[in-house]
């Protein structure tokens, strides 16, 4: 960190500030052109009081304090990250605190829905003492039941966030939709908590109560998840690469990919720290209640309003901006039509450039930026396309890891307890991979860029699997009941610490697959669309567990080795398909800006053309 400095809140100056506070197109853009920003330059003083506006306006860069690399020093100079603003930190800890009590009430769901009240406990869904090798349980509806509602949640917690990004693009802002996120969230929890009382349960009236929570809970989320990560990002404005002297001496290429890499990187560890709690829930489920399990990370959710008014007034909040999206969907029918339908067409959007078109005499609103947004958004979109089946690898489909826990010999340890383990595992392989891994590999000018760190986190996800498919076979092999080891009363000899290698294979290949996606999906949107992009991101998770539903007849013995083994086998498959397709993607610019598609717009097309 001592490696960094404060970067000013700029971003790209080439756009009309104007564009800030529109909630539709009026008019077209002006385009810029790359030589119109040193006629901008503002003097140091002005530029240092306009960044810290909350509404996210674009002062001018200072050459000065930021000098522009050469293009022999972007080829040699090692790249660094920036520093990170006190706001971006801030945000974090929302995503951690809203994470905490997302997973600290997930991470129950199971236990909670699958198993009835233990015989002997205290009617609150916890254990007998005397039986440490039993499970907590409270509404009796089974395993296929459990397995359908807990699919049921994610895919609504990762279905509305497109309703959510929508909004917050286009009516009421980023910040806003977080907001009224937690608001939502915040009913849900109440909700469950009462629904889990003792008296509740031992009626049998426990379930009404906890699908309107369960239902609450997932919008709550949804419009919350898909605006934090954009949000947090928007806080490092100065997304240009310059160079800098460190104190050592040595010249330094401050990289705007390496600074969003690095947040994302501490934005995944925050939210694995806030899942890392859910441990404490499995223990309060199994030895106490779910009541307080429930109530533990709420308490923890009601941190989030405080958290987000003691920053408003440094936070960085962009107005909404329909515009983008209309744009966008504008430019993807304009190429479809050109293409004549055909989406595979390698000159799909090159029909709809402003510069191609003023050829044939037509003009259009859009710039030639616009069109490769468009064309970087959709390939983003075709990489997310990949991520359902390796989710099914992360912890297997449904409930199979706990259910797999449950069958193997746990000495007092909750059988859902190696599931949540996973926070842990990231929390420290994040800071080991941005701390020690990615700055060796910088020194050494090893790329590892993009597509390839998203192949290795698919690789570590298919030995995941096979792990799991291996274990289930040996609890298969070991238990008193054989292939029906899910029902039975006894356990296999085999400890439950043996799932963690499954478990840790998978949490590693999140580091990869999931930051990687977040940085893509925000790199290559355009500006206002950069919420609605993530929350298609977010998407393949609902579709994961769409996928997982159809294969919930699977998930009973005797045939749970295939519910291991079949999605590994799949994704294997697939990891070859991604690299082949996808590999050009690595040498993609991370970011792009106005100017650098300057020498394309039309008039310069009829100029050229006089000329000649």
């Amino acid at each position: 960190m001592a490696e960094n400095v404060v970067g000013l809140n700029v971003q790209k100056v080439a756009e009309p500030d104007a564009d800030q506070g529109i909630a539709h197109e009026k008019a077209p853009r002006p385009q810029s052109i790359a030589g119109d920003e040193s006629k901008s330059v503002a003097d140091p003083s002005r530029v240092e009081s306009q960044s810290g506006s909350a509404e996210g306006t674009r002062p001018a860069i200072d050459y000065e304090a930021y000098p522009p690399p050469t293009e022999e020093e972007k080829k040699t100079l090692r790249k660094v990250y920036d520093s990170i603003p006190l706001a971006a930190w801030s945000l974090c800890f929302v995503e951690l605190a809203e994470r905490a009590s997302y997973y600290g009430v997930r991470a129950v769901f199971n236990n909670y829905l699958q198993f009835p009240l233990p015989a002997g406990g205290p009617g609150t869904g916890a254990i007998d003492p005397s039986k440490p090798n039993s499970h907590a349980g409270a509404l009796d509806l089974g395993i296929q039941a459990a397995s359908a509602i807990g699919l049921l949640f994610t895919f609504l917690a990762y279905v509305v966030p497109i309703f959510g990004a929508w909004i917050a693009d286009t009516r009421i802002g980023r910040y806003q939709a977080i907001v009224w996120g937690v608001l939502i969230g915040g009913l849900a929890h109440v909700i469950m908590i009462a629904g889990a009382a003792p008296k509740l349960l031992q009626a049998g009236r426990g379930v009404a109560p906890f699908l309107i929570s369960f239902v609450l809970l997932s919008i709550g989320a949804g419009i919350f998840k898909p605006n934090v990560a954009p949000t947090i990002i928007d806080q490092y404005q100065h997304q240009r690469q310059y160079t800098k002297v460190l104190k050592s001496g040595e010249k330094v290429l401050v990289d705007p990919e390496t600074t969003v890499s690095h947040i994302m990187l501490i934005f995944y560890a925050f939210v694995n720290a806030g899942a890392f709690l859910s441990i404490g829930s499995v223990y309060i489920e199994k030895y106490h209640s779910f009541w307080l399990a429930f109530l533990v990370p709420g308490i923890i959710y009601f941190l989030l309003p405080i958290l987000l008014a003691a920053m408003y007034k440094r936070t960085v909040r962009k107005r909404p901006q329909g515009s983008d999206l209309n744009r966008f969907v504008k430019i993807t029918m304009a190429a479809l039509k050109a293409s004549k339908g055909n989406i595979f067409s390698k000159n799909l959007f090159d029909n709809v450039k402003p510069s191609v078109l003023a050829e044939k005499g037509v003009r259009v609103s859009y710039s030639e930026k616009d069109v490769a947004d468009a064309r970087r958004t959709w390939q983003a979109v075709q990489i997310f396309l990949y991520i359902p089946i390796w989710t099914l690898n992360d912890g297997g489909v449904g409930s199979v890891q706990s259910n797999q826990g449950a069958s193997l010999t746990s000495d007092g340890a909750p059988n859902d307890l190696l599931s949540n383990f996973s926070p842990l595992v990231i929390i420290v392989f994040s800071v080991f991979m941005a701390q020690v891994v990615y700055p060796f590999l910088e020194r050494r000018k090893i790329e590892f860029k993009r597509i390839s760190r998203m192949t290795f986190g698919f690789c570590l996800a298919i030995l995941a699997g096979v792990v799991g498919a291996v274990l289930q076979y040996l609890v298969y092999t070991t238990s008193p009941c054989g292939y029906e080891a899910s029902t039975c009363d006894e356990v296999s000899p085999i400890s439950i610490w043996w799932q963690i290698p499954n478990v840790a294979l998978g949490a590693m290949s999140e580091i990869f697959v999931f930051v990687t996606s977040y940085e893509l999906a925000y790199a290559r949107a355009p500006e206002h669309m950069r919420a609605t992009v993530v929350a298609l991101f977010l998407f393949m998770t609902a579709l994961s567990s769409a996928l997982g539903e159809i294969l919930i007849p699977a998930i009973i013995d005797p045939t749970l080795i295939w519910a291991w083994s079949a999605p590994a086998i799949a994704l294997f498959v697939q990891t070859i398909i991604f690299w082949w397709r996808h590999r050009d993607v690595n040498n993609d610019a991370f970011l792009t800006y106005e100017e650098d598609y300057a020498q394309a717009t039309p008039e310069n097309v009829v100029v050229e053309k006089a000329a000649k």
